[in-house]
């Protein structure tokens, strides 16, 4: 791809190309924490993200002020849920990480040294069990919980993203919510702690 310096660019597009990058740019690693959750891959997730700031790009005129964070994810989200069809038209299937018996990813995990062995593990059997429980949950429950809890968006924000009422966020967000719970009471986790 030929690179834009800004000696090729006109006046208009000089000044188009900064609206751009301080519209867009500052969204980047909310877009990619989407992309990422959505697709349950995150080499893929910053393919997608590629994808969209290019739509982005392409469709920058159209932008007519608000919330820039929602237009990005929302574009992003548009350019998951397409990179999700695609692989389900090619039959892809994704490359897991190996398990060992307990189902614990043989990629090496870097432990806090001052932490005891057992604390942990603890620690990373309840990162792994959170981890499956969200890629379990269906991708509008995931994408909502992402937004709330990970991107703290707001649920007229999350409404205006996914595309759907307020209140059917609040009721994707609940499910999402209880379907975690539930796994956490079924792997005999206490609600107890942080």
């Amino acid at each position: 791809m030929r690179r834009l310096t800004r000696e090729r660019l006109t006046g208009c597009q000089v000044t188009q190309a900064s609206r751009f990058e301080e519209i867009v740019l500052p969204h980047l690693d909310a877009a990619y924490n989407l992309a990422r959750w959505l697709l349950r891959d995150p080499v893929l997730g910053e393919d997608v993200v590629q994808e969209a700031i290019v739509r982005a790009l392409g469709h920058f005129e159209t932008y007519r002020g608000g919330d820039a964070r929602a237009w990005v994810l929302r574009i992003v989200r548009n350019a998951a849920y397409d990179a999700l069809a695609t692989r389900v038209r090619q039959a892809e299937t994704p490359i897991e990480a190996e398990t060992t018996d307990g189902g614990l990813s043989e990629a090496p995990t870097l432990i806090d040294p001052a932490a005891d062995p057992e604390a942990a593990l603890a620690r990373r059997e309840q990162a792994c069990l959170l981890d499956r429980a969200l890629q379990a949950l269906p991708i509008e429950l995931r994408e909502c919980l992402v937004l709330r809890e990970l991107e703290e968006m707001s649920y007229r924000e999350i409404g205006r993203i996914t595309g759907v009422p307020i209140g059917t966020v609040m009721s994707r967000l609940w499910r999402a919510r209880q379907a975690l719970l539930r796994a956490g009471r079924d792997a005999g986790l206490s609600g107890g702690g942080k």
